[in-house]
């Protein structure tokens, strides 16, 4: 009886540790990826620190206004369309409004990322 029990527990735990390494593992290969998306250097770390203020990365914010490019025309105009319809008082919710906000925001601070990066490479070429 006490063979049986100990083969359990070192099977259980064998099956334990092979699902702990392997998640290890895609933790570290999606914390490689994330870091190659973001860039090095000092975009990298404008990007992150956006994120971090923001609370999300700019692919969710993206998503949330459904726009594929960096246009501040369109993002305010799809802004605008969700922030009104999830107004309270048209039965809207105030979480989604939050999120469109917080959208937009993460938004504006990548177009503002972008754009100071423009004005420093176009004063490196004069």
């Amino acid at each position: 009886m006490a063979k049986y029990i100990a083969q359990i527990i070192i099977a259980g735990s064998q099956i334990f540790g092979r699902a702990f390494a392997k998640a290890i593992q895609q933790e570290f290969q999606a914390s490689q990826q994330a870091a190659s998306r973001a860039g090095g250097g000092r975009a990298g770390a404008q990007s992150a620190a956006a994120n971090l203020k923001s609370g999300m990365n700019l692919e969710e914010a993206k998503q949330i206004l459904n726009v594929d490019k960096l246009d501040p025309q369109l993002i305010q105009e799809r802004y605008q369309h969700l922030f009104s319809i999830n107004e309270k008082s048209k039965g809207g919710s105030f979480y989604l409004q939050s999120k469109v906000y917080r959208a937009k925001e993460r938004l504006d601070e990548e177009l503002r990322l972008h754009t100071e990066k423009q004005q420093e490479t176009s004063s490196r070429k004069t």
